[in-house]
């Protein structure tokens, strides 16, 4: 008797392993079914402004420093406002399309471009202004009047991130990613022919890389919109309607709350730069420090692929309210970015000062670079899950809770203690990105205690009680 006991048991196990294994391979499918083509999405959006960096520093150190200061500075800045007030896009639009309420996503799409066109108008001066502004910060005057000329070819880029973005967030959250992956692939390609026509063969210098750079950030924009527009979305795109009006003050508030929980993480590498920027032989610093956050910024593609499909995951679930479902696919998704997360660490260790040549034809640059690669090793694999725990949270409607996180720790324990370590210890740029370490190390484990700690069945709830009354009847 004992024995037909064990053999049930046995039996038992065995049909549970098997069913881990099953629905594990399941997720694992769903998570890479939309983290590949939103990673290659980023990485080739993103890619458009490596190529055009990378030759910029190849027609000049004063070139490569002050487009790395408009991007580190000026487009984080309006990266993190208009990112961050959008991300309360796929939380909508996640949820509500877990729930089958296709027409909502139209709207809630409009109600997005209402409030980022509305704030887009008080950040084109910042690229209009831009040597004053880096004047008043205290930047070397020749990369401020440098970074001044160069500001206004980067406002294309800020009509990108104004609807463009919203509206692969829009696609995304109803698992239509495949095809902004693919426009954007295209447009990385034109990129690079543009800017080998025409700064290698035209000699157009400046104005041809950044030419090639606009016109690929608008071809991503223009196909998007047609892709919409065009009938491919008839569940979710009824055309434009004056119902994006009703209940848009609950959107703006979610998207403030998102807008300070983003900005809060994307404004920190500015500060770096402009920490940076104050130091001896600040031509150099910035120079190495920009290449080591374009090589972060690479791999961030990739987690913030996850994070795409951890958002769109855990807000479909919600939606459906299915909590057991919410919290397999945020393991599953934590376990596969981490282990990226190792990979790309080894290899910043190895190969650091190769990849810097890429950026720059400087050797005392490049030697600056592989002095850091333990540093950026440590935060490319911080940077593997903390942003899946953000997308965790997004896709949640977490945004007000983790940006006093944020707050706390970005701000509170890791931008001081660059400060001191950097100028007090005299470490310079090894201590500031030591200090922003500890602040992301801290921010992760805060995340992750949150996320580990939550009652999702409660989660399933709220996001029930969020949609009975923001929700409007199909017109």
């Amino acid at each position: 008797m004992e024995n037909g006991i064990t053999e049930r048991l046995l039996d038992s196990n065995k049909k549970d392993e098997e069913n881990l294994k099953s629905r594990t391979w399941d997720e694992v499918k769903k998570l890479w079914g939309i983290g590949a083509p939103s990673i290659l999405a980023r990485v080739s959006s993103f890619g458009i402004l490596v190529v055009t960096q990378a030759y910029m520093g190849h027609i000049g150190e004063i070139e490569l420093a002050s487009f790395s200061l408009v991007q580190a500075i000026n487009m984080r800045f309006v990266d993190g406002i208009l990112y961050g007030l959008g991300s309360a896009l796929p939380t909508l639009c996640g949820q509500a399309f877990g729930a089958r309420q296709y027409h909502m996503l139209g709207i809630y799409l409009q109600q997005s471009w209402i409030i980022l066109l509305t704030i887009s108008i008080f950040l084109v001066p910042v690229f209009i202004f831009t040597t004053p502004i880096l004047r008043l910060l205290g930047e070397a005057e020749e990369l401020s009047i440098s970074a001044g000329k160069l500001s206004p070819w980067f406002l294309p880029v800020l009509f990108y991130h104004l609807l463009g973005l919203s509206t692969q967030m829009y696609l995304q959250a109803q698992l239509k990613i495949m095809v902004v992956g693919w426009i954007s692939a295209i447009s990385f390609v034109i990129n690079i022919i543009l800017s080998w026509l025409m700064v290698d063969k035209l000699n157009w210098g400046v104005p041809g890389a950044m030419g090639a750079m606009t016109l690929s950030i608008c071809f991503i924009s223009i196909s998007d919109f047609i892709y919409v527009f065009g009938g491919w979305c008839k569940d979710s795109w009824k055309g434009f309607s004056k119902r994006a009006f009703n209940e848009l003050w609950p959107v703006v508030k979610l998207s403030i709350s998102s807008g300070m929980m983003l900005c809060f993480e994307v404004w920190t590498g500015a500060l770096l730069i402009l920490l940076v920027g104050y130091m001896k032989n600040a031509k150099v610093e910035v120079s190495a420090f920009s290449i080591c956050l374009n090589i972060i910024a690479w791999v961030y593609m990739i987690s913030m692929g996850f994070s795409g499909a951890a958002c769109v995951r855990v807000a479909n679930e919600l939606g459906k309210g299915d909590a057991l479902a919410a919290k397999f696919s945020i393991k599953v998704n934590l376990s596969i970015s981490l282990t990226i997360g190792v990979i790309f660490s080894i290899l910043a260790l190895v190969f650091s000062e190769t990849i810097s040549y890429a950026f720059t034809s400087s050797s005392e640059v490049a030697k600056e670079v592989s002095s850091l690669s333990i540093l950026l090793a440590s935060v490319i694999l911080l940077n593997s899950f903390q942003p899946v725990l953000s997308g965790v949270a997004i896709g949640a409607g977490w945004q007000s809770l983790v940006a006093n996180v944020n707050l706390l720790c970005l701000y509170i324990i890791g931008f001081p203690l660059a400060i001191f370590l950097g100028y007090v210890i005299h470490l310079q740029v090894r201590g500031v990105w030591m200090g922003m370490i500890c602040g992301v190390a801290a921010q992760t484990l805060v995340l992750a205690y949150i996320t580990w700690t939550t009652d999702w069945d409660a989660q399933v709830d709220k996001t029930a009680a969020r949609l009975n009354h923001w929700i409007l009847p199909p017109s």
